[in-house]
């Protein structure tokens, strides 16, 4: 089909974000194409601005529009646990659960050599001079539960563990919910290898 051309671009353009195929590209562009003019301007101006605006913390290299974070700024936060997430989206997930109140740091990736991602490629460096420069106590290793994600962990382990900084993992295992019997055998031997007492 022929559309007018610039009907086509914004389907173009809406088709390269992630998991927008042709016809959600398509149904988007002609949502937006009913809109009225000053939502469809609100939501070009909500674009432009998120591109001009947001930047990475210089202290957790979290998504901010200040420097440093909201996060890095409250002092009510404890100053001595440290998080160590892949990414900014990993953050809001752990800040939606209310139960840590700490400090962050955003490696952006996670160790992958088949992808050429090395420590060079994240923010491991930053980690590091954090840590001899803050006054961390425990050092929370919250990467995804992936080959990658475990194989970044334990670097990062390796590298936390002689400064003498307690380095822990979050608990891995069944979810809420799961049934035994559709559990795979990975996410079941780590549920039995973490397992605790009863209280």
């Amino acid at each position: 089909m022929l559309y007018p051309e610039p009907m086509a671009r914004l389907m173009a353009e809406l088709g390269r974000l992630p998991g927008v195929g042709p016809k959600t590209a398509q149904r988007l562009a002609y949502h937006i194409l009913r809109m009225p003019r000053e939502q469809a301007q609100a939501l070009a101006d909500a674009i432009v601005r998120l591109r001009q605006e947001i930047r990475y913390c210089s202290r957790c290299f979290n998504l901010t529009d200040v420097d440093p974070c909201r996060i890095c700024q409250d002092s009510s936060r404890q100053q001595d646990v440290l998080c160590v997430v892949q990414e900014p989206r990993d953050v809001m997930a752990i800040e939606g659960t209310r139960e840590y109140h700490g400090l962050y740091h955003v490696l952006h990736g996670a160790l992958s050599p088949l992808q050429g991602i090395g420590p060079e490629n994240l923010r491991i460096k930053e980690l590091l001079s954090r840590l001899q420069h803050e006054p961390i106590q425990e050092v929370i290793v919250a990467t995804n539960p992936t080959v990658e994600g475990e194989a970044t962990g334990l670097y990062i382990a390796r590298l936390v563990r002689p400064l003498g900084i307690r380095t822990t993992r979050l608990a891995q295992g069944l979810p809420m919910g799961a049934d035994l019997e559709y559990t795979d055998e990975a996410t079941l031997a780590q549920a039995l290898v973490g397992r605790k007492e009863i209280s």
